[in-house]
């Protein structure tokens, strides 16, 4: 009598955990092995090719919002203008991205995806020119709000769309989105460091001059990328889908940036419009009457694509592609994990440099390890794949973010030394090092190639959307209950909510 072997049953959340940390601490020991190998074979991978373009895209559009914020105060006095005025300029440029990165997913079908990415690229590098050489505040708006942000919507879902539609095989395209993730949460985390520096010895201007040097670079670069295209007629764009649905995001947007300065419950004065008192202090906080406004709006947008379907035209987003239900829960986990990400490293800058009063260079170098953990994780984003599913990977991930904040919560006090920010913050940035490449690969592989243009869209206004309430809420926790009550909160409580929500996520 013979018996077939079984295969090993996938684990799930913490359990995964000790196996596949001795899988990631064995694949490090074989990837330095394997190190010559792999630099020689890395020539003859077109597809590696392919991906150095779009990581450098990636990596500039991350680290030009993170590098901005460590520079306002100097911005502001250099163009004589106020913080707020600044601070405008930045709420406008994700105003922008809010409204049109859908759309611009939609021309990545229409136009091409190396063409809409080429074009894009270099609308985002005259914006950084515009910027970098703007004698006030308006022309910075005009460069780095509108142009920029213009840029971005057309040359972030491409990114995304191509490196789906050239890794076919599943941990190829896990290696290829943890690459991507970890280009977009270096840019991120270390914008605060690379600017501070730059602007504490140089001026803020060469910060963007430096962005335009990198446009170039991947302009030249431009002819490595691989795209078939999309096979038959060309499609048209929904021009009403594209208002309604910019509208959405927009209200949503706007809803969160008001959050801090209104409140969240109840206004903390009156919100003004025009001259007008349209809310009296007091009276319920402007933040829902625009979430309300965003879902009512999105709501519609879904029924005019069913409308167009149903009478034989086609949509900005297919009705299959917003009801999909792999695509739907991955969308949530991208939206918690950008909420978390930028709101855990909003509210750990703001504490070193208000209670521990560290400079904007000094605050850089203390979140290294979470970088660090990032960068980790997200390389072995592959290997992962190949051996644990999708849900594990999130559970996993989700977990250690939770753990670096209760750490973070347990270690850190006004008096401690900046050593005790490293088990926690190395826990979190490796929880978004699991967590970034994995919902990201849930959410692309779950349509068709030719449904890659939607969704890719839907997947950016999603992460867009968790960075502005990220953002909103510790900006206004920080600002009504302290920094210790904000990393409590959002670390464990969001944490907590988007754990649940990840093991519903399906690979």
């Amino acid at each position: 009598m013979t018996y077939e072997a079984q295969p090993p049953q996938a684990l799930d959340g913490m359990a995964a955990v000790p196996a596949g940390a001795a899988d990631i601490v064995s694949g490090t020991v074989r990837d330095v092995k394997q190190v010559p190998r792999a630099t020689a074979e890395a020539a003859a991978f077109p597809a590696k090719a392919t991906l150095i373009p779009l990581l450098l895209a990636q990596f500039l559009n991350s680290y030009d919002s993170s590098s901005m914020n460590v520079a306002i105060s100097n911005i502001a006095a250099d163009l004589g203008t106020t913080v707020t005025g600044v601070q405008t300029a930045i709420s406008l440029y994700l105003l922008v991205m809010a409204a049109g990165m859908i759309t611009g997913s939609k021309l990545a079908d229409i136009w091409g995806r190396k063409r809409t990415f080429t074009i894009g690229v270099m609308a985002y590098g005259i914006g950084a020119l515009i910027t970098a050489l703007s004698p006030t505040i308006g022309v910075m708006v005009l460069g780095w709000s509108v142009l920029e942000g213009i840029g971005s919507c057309l040359m972030i879902p491409p990114i995304y769309i191509l490196a789906t539609v050239n890794y076919k095989d599943l941990k190829a395209r896990a290696a290829a989105f943890g690459a991507i993730s970890a280009a977009a949460g270096l840019g991120g985390m270390a914008g605060p460091l690379i600017g501070g520096v730059i602007t504490s010895a140089w001026t803020w201007r060469l910060s963007f001059a430096s962005e335009v040097v990198v446009v170039v670079i991947i302009i030249l670069m431009r002819g490595r990328i691989i795209d078939e295209g999309l096979r038959g007629p060309k499609p048209k764009l929904d021009g009403v889908g594209a208002v309604i649905s910019g509208l959405g995001m927009t209200a949503l947007v706007v809803g969160a940036l008001l959050a801090g300065q209104y409140g969240w419950i109840t206004a903390r004065k009156d919100f003004v419009v025009a001259g007008r008192t349209l809310i009296a202090e007091g009276g319920i906080a402007p933040v829902w009457i625009f979430f309300a406004a965003g879902l009512v709006a999105l709501g519609g947008f879904g029924l005019w694509a069913r409308y167009r379907e149903r009478r034989g035209k086609e949509p900005l987003v297919p009705t299959r592609v917003l009801l999909n239900r792999v695509a739907i829960p991955g969308l949530i986990t991208q939206n918690a994990q950008w909420f978390l990400q930028i709101g855990m490293i909003f509210v750990v800058s703001v504490w070193l440099q208000v209670t521990f009063e560290f400079s904007a260079i000094k605050t850089g170098f203390t979140l290294l390890p979470a970088i660090i953990g990032l960068m980790f994780f997200s390389r072995r984003a592959g290997q992962l794949t190949k051996k644990y599913p999708s849900r594990a990977i999130l559970q996993a991930g989700f977990i250690m973010i939770e753990l670096g904040a209760l750490a973070l919560l347990l270690l850190v006090d006004a008096n401690s030394g900046a050593g005790r920010f490293i088990p926690g913050l190395f826990l979190i940035g490796s929880g978004i090092g699991l967590v970034m490449p994995a919902s990201v690969n849930v959410v692309q592989s779950s349509v068709p190639d030719d449904d890659q243009g939607a969704i890719s869209g839907v997947s950016r206004s999603a992460s867009n959307l968790g960075s502005s309430l990220g953002t909103a809420v510790a900006g206004a926790v920080v600002a009504v209950g302290g920094t210790g009550v904000a990393v409590a909160g959002s670390g464990v409580a969001v944490g907590g909510g988007a754990c649940a929500v990840a093991v519903a996520a399906r690979s």
